[in-house]
């Protein structure tokens, strides 16, 4: 630790609110990494739509200041005590942990995986969570078989395209929805068999047309509330509807009966739910890489950001400017 400088660059909140409520400093302390953690120097740090639920406020911040981020790739620079599950100092990693909007984080060595040697930089921050997502739904949310027919909704968004991969490698027959002409080809390109344009097409007229008036066997939803009703809808008999998101903000309590028609079954899964052990964490990681590597998948990188425009970045998440991944630069 004695080479390590003793403040770093990094952005928190003291207060929720909108992008403006983002403060990006020069003098925060570094992190000491305690039992069973390391000390990474983030290189790219992942901007996820939970980051913009916990500076709104939609999920309440655990004490202010707070600082934001879910997922980086970096170099570990030091380690603790305990269990490192093999990790040492110069390892590059991506890791899942809180606090990495900035230059270092310290995070739980269990939840941290070395990155591929033939895998470049940048994908693993730009895949890890939202490619763990897209995964964890369609094996555990809705155990997807080949050619079932599923629904996504913001097929263009970050998790949308990793579930548009995913689901292509595993022969799914999909539709996807999005807002734009521009937003529809790059779905199609992420493998979505069919797409709808929500601004000028009917979702659900056109998922029966295609579905022969069955529905969807399962249907993805991050958008929340202002597509619940239509996921429900466009489910097929016995379907599945995985609502995992709130873009257009939380759904409202739901009367269970309303699940009797079609003897379907609702689920709000979280990633973190499902990779509780270190085994759980490991395997989905390593399938995923494996999914990466071997089907060539687009990370789907939309821009890296200084991390000093970090409310930029999340003005364009939430004004639905973007289509994939946001990464951040802390260098900048």
């Amino acid at each position: 630790m004695a080479s390590l400088p003793k403040t770093m660059k990094g952005v928190v909140i003291e207060k929720t609110g909108g992008p403006d409520v983002l403060q990006y400093k020069t003098d925060l302390p570094l992190p000491n990494p305690s039992s069973g953690q390391i000390l990474v120097k983030n290189d790219y740090i992942g901007i996820n739509f939970i980051d913009t639920y916990f500076r709104t406020g939609l999920y309440p911040p655990p004490q202010y200041p707070y600082m934001l981020g879910r997922e980086s790739e970096g170099t570990v620079v030091a380690t603790g005590e305990g269990e490192m599950y093999g990790l040492k100092e110069g390892d590059k990693v991506v890791m899942l942990s809180e606090s990495t909007y900035a230059e270092y984080t310290a995070a739980h060595a269990a939840k941290a995986v070395k990155v591929p040697k033939d895998m470049d930089p940048k994908i693993g921050a730009g895949a890890l969570l939202q490619g763990l997502t897209a995964l964890t739904m369609i094996r555990e949310s809705y155990h997807v078989n080949k050619g079932d027919w599923v629904l996504v909704h913001a097929a263009a968004g970050g998790t949308g395209l990793w579930l548009c991969q995913l689901l292509k490698a595993v022969g799914a027959n999909i539709i996807g929805t999005a807002s734009t002409d521009d937003k529809v080809e790059r779905a199609k390109k992420a493998g979505a068999t069919h797409m709808v344009n929500y601004s000028h097409e009917d979702v659900k007229q056109k998922v029966m047309e295609l579905t022969n008036n069955a529905g969807c066997i399962a249907v993805f939803d991050g958008v929340g509330k202002s597509t619940f009703d239509l996921s429900l809808d466009c489910l097929a008999r016995k379907g599945t509807l995985v609502s995992f998101g709130n873009a257009s903000g939380a759904v409202p309590p739901v009367t269970i009966s309303r699940l009797t028609p079609k003897c379907a079954k609702l689920l709000r899964p979280a990633l973190f739910g499902y990779i509780v052990t270190r085994e759980e964490f490991e395997g989905y990681v390593n399938e995923l890489f494996d999914f990466i590597l071997k089907e060539k998948m687009d990370t789907a990188i939309h821009e890296v950001y200084p991390l000093s425009e970090v409310a930029r970045a999340h003005g364009d998440l939430e004004g639905r400017k973007t289509s994939g991944k946001l990464l951040l630069d802390p260098s900048k």
